[in-house]
């Protein structure tokens, strides 16, 4: 196959950029929702009938499917889970998004849901409760913070004959740093907890 410069130009002017080695995109929504006029967020434990992450705290959410945007996909799920309706929720804007060791990015979004949490009754199939930790926690406690490291599983199959220094050659070892937070002994931690950590930081930083 021949390439001109001028079929390489109009072959990638189109392009649109995405992460390399990145399997699987995931979105969630970060739901606020008022009570006796107080804000919250609401987290979900997830049913321990499913197959990923049984039992643990996460935002509603999920993986983003074909030709579907990743707010319409945040606003899918939540739906889907909390059995609400579209219109019970108000995007607000996009948060940021991740990019975890696992070959994934989550991306999220911020909004408001309007409908009352009392009446709130989510999908048993995925939700096995929800509950809420009110905003103004979350603004005054600082998560817990934990370093793992993260280090390279040599295997024999790996051709190090066709990298300088062979097996010797010295792999970057990387860093992760674990959030927790804790609250009426519910325990957030992991990419929910770096997702809250970095919302909180959003509204502090204006």
């Amino acid at each position: 196959m021949n390439f001109s410069p001028a079929k390489i130009k109009k072959k990638l002017q189109n392009h649109k950029p995405s992460p390399i080695d990145v399997k699987n995109s995931f979105s969630v929504l970060i739901p606020l929702i008022e009570i006796d006029g107080e804000l919250h967020l609401v987290y979900e434990k997830r049913a321990m009938t499913l197959r990923n992450q049984p039992g643990e705290i996460s935002f509603p959410g999920g993986k983003i499917e074909k030709g579907e945007t990743p707010e319409e996909a945040a606003v899918r799920e939540t739906c889907e889970e909390l059995l609400i309706k579209k219109k019970d929720i108000e995007v607000y804007s996009e948060g940021d998004f991740l990019v975890n060791p696992y070959a994934s990015i989550i991306y999220s979004f911020v909004g408001l849901i309007t409908e009352e949490f009392d009446k709130i009754k989510p999908s048993e199939d995925e939700v096995e409760r929800i509950f809420t930790v009110p905003l103004k926690f979350l603004l005054e406690h600082e998560p817990e913070a934990y370093e793992i490291k993260l280090s390279v599983d040599r295997n024999n199959n790996f051709p190090y004959h066709k990298i300088p220094n062979g097996v010797n050659y010295k792999f970057k070892r990387g860093k992760e740093n674990v959030l927790f937070y804790e609250y009426d002994d519910e325990i957030i931690w992991g990419f929910t907890a770096k997702m809250t950590n970095k919302f909180i930081e959003s509204l502090k930083s204006k």
